[in-house]
């Protein structure tokens, strides 16, 4: 049976290469990713069978700036090995100025879920979880969350 490895990169578009580029860095160093191009228009960073790059927006106008809740992207998450790992990252981010949608918490979207929540120079949504043991494939579990479980609509932009 066809299974899937994984998500080999994902990659963003932002609207200023130049602006994005010292927060990308310092995010990709934090996650101990190895930059593997730097390039006028782009940047990419690779580590942990994960890659994220970003490229330089063509178009220049604020209709056209992230907007999460259009079709697309709405954020996406790396996942880190431990809680630790994401208490790391929030002081990373901290450092860099992101702007923090939320602090390392548990939420209840898997058994021992653990988040950090934040936005690039761009408002794109970054996220970094650790999930213990097997997560929503553990045994008896048949889908995410619960009654206490903060949804993404709990996180608009203020």
């Amino acid at each position: 049976m066809l299974e899937v490895n994984g998500i080999a990169h994902i990659a963003l578009t932002v609207s200023d290469v130049k602006h994005s580029k010292p927060f990308y860095r310092k995010l990709f160093a934090g996650l101990g990713m190895k930059i593997v191009l730097d390039d006028d228009n782009s940047l990419y960073g690779v580590g942990g069978r994960t890659g994220v790059v970003i490229h330089q927006s063509l178009m220049k106008d604020a209709i056209n700036s992230f907007n999460q809740q259009r079709v697309g992207l709405h954020h996406f998450c790396f996942r880190m090995r431990s809680k630790e790992d994401v208490d790391q990252i929030y002081e990373t981010v901290s450092n860099i100025g992101a702007k923090i949608i939320h602090e390392p918490q548990e939420d209840g979207f898997a058994p021992g879920y653990y988040s950090v929540l934040f936005e690039d120079p761009d408002g794109i949504r970054l996220e970094a979880n650790f999930i213990p043991g097997k997560g929503i494939l553990a045994p008896g579990l048949d889908q995410i969350g619960d009654k206490d479980t903060l949804w993404h609509t709990d996180y608009q932009k203020t």
